[in-house]
Parts: C-alpha cells; sequence; structure tokens
C-alpha cells in the first residue's frame, strides 16, 4: 500500500495521496484500506519512512566521516531527485517510523564518533539537509537537464542580453555554462565539498 502511495505521489505530488487514488492505484475500494491503516496520516508516515529508508546510511565505525557523509548526501539528493515531493513532508511528521529514526541516530553517530560536539552535530545535520534539500528543489525547477539543454538555453539568453549592460553575466554564460562538457550537476559536489571542509575546520 505504501509503495502504492509513493508511486501516485511520484506522479502527482504529494497532494495526489488520497486513500481513494491510492485505493484506485492497488485496484481496490477505499474502505479496504483502514484494515492496514487508521487513516491519510498512517499513509504519510508510512511513505516518509519508506524514503529515508532508501538514502543509503553510512556504515558505523568509519574512519573517514567526510566520505561516510558525502555518500550519504549523495545517497539523499538521488533518492529525493526520485521523490521530490517528499521535500516538505520529511520534517512535517510527528509520528516518525523506525527507519527514519534509526537513519538520524546513524548520521549523528558518525559526526559524534568522528569528535564534533552535540551542537556543532546539530549544525551539520541542519546545513547539509537544507543544501541538499535546496538543490534538489532546484534541480527539478530546472529548464536544463543535459548540457545540450544548457547551451540551449544559455545561447537564446545570450541572443538577447545587453552584454554592455550586464557583462558580468553575460561573461558566466559564455566563458562557464556554455563551456564544453560543463554539467550543473557538478555543482551540487563542490557545494557539498565546501561545507565538509568548513565543517571540518570547526570540528572538535
Amino acid at each position: 500500500m505504501l509503495e502504492a502511495a509513493i508511486r501516485v505521489a511520484d506522479r502527482g505530488g504529494v497532494e495526489s495521496i488520497t486513500m481513494r487514488r491510492v485505493a484506485q492505484e492497488l485496484g481496490v475500494e477505499a474502505m479496504s484500506l483502514y484494515h492496514h491503516v487508521p487513516n491519510k496520516d498512517a499513509v504519510l508516515d508510512g511513505v516518509v519512512d519508506m524514503v529515508f529508508d532508501a538514502i543509503r546510511l553510512p556504515a558505523p565505525g568509519g574512519d573517514d566521516w567526510r566520505e561516510a557523509i558525502r555518500a550519504r548526501a549523495c545517497s539523499a539528493r538521488e533518492v529525493l531527485s526520485r521523490h521530490s515531493w517528499a521535500l516538505g513532508l520529511m520534517d512535517s511528521r510527528r509520528n516518525p517510523g523506525l527507519a527514519t529514526l534509526r537513519h538520524h541516530n546513524a548520521v549523528l553517530g558518525v559526526l559524534r564518533e568522528a569528535g564534533f560536539t552535540l551542537p556543532m552535530a546539530a549544525h551539520a545535520i541542519s546545513l547539509i539537509d537544507s543544501y541538499v534539500g535546496g538543490f534538489v528543489l532546484q534541480e527539478s525547477n530546472l529548464p536544463v537537464m543535459t548540457p545540450d539543454d544548457v547551451e540551449e538555453v544559455a545561447g537564446n539568453i545570450l541572443e538577447h542580453l545587453p552584454a554592455d549592460e550586464l557583462p558580468y553575466l553575460a561573461e558566466i554564460i559564455v566563458d562557464h555554462a556554455m563551456r564544453p562538457g560543463y554539467d550543473y550537476a557538478s555543482e551540487f559536489l563542490y557545494g557539498l565539498d565546501l561545507i565538509l571542509d568548513a565543517l571540518e575546520a570547526r570540528r572538535g
């Protein structure tokens, strides 16, 4: 049932998760769902837990906290890119499931065992999760998905751009966005590494 709810949300967003639509996805009557869950809130709690469960957790006891957190952030981006509707839902639930709790505990464990104070670990999680969520949201709304898309959109902008009035914008379009092989997705790792560098400087 929860997998059906996720399929519904992937097509129509979180607002499309209704008991009726989930039942239709399963080919059953809506009332039959109440034999398994008490209400829609329980369905929402369940799908959030499944999304958290899909994100690869850092292994406990590792020696490289940066690599562990980096891998977890990349996995979170990958999962949330498939289920971007979950972004506004993941931190809004009052009854987190076991997968959600295990996830947060594992990430905290990596940071605490690496020597981060408790306040710094909390800051780190907030910063990294805000970055991942913001990047996914921005990426999901961009009109460009491939280097060819970037070149086409940038070229159209440049064609009508008053370069004398907006020289810095013209410069970044010509010398950066339209550079052969440029891929906006690569910005994610660059920004993530900047965050990890800053956290390392404050660790302990």
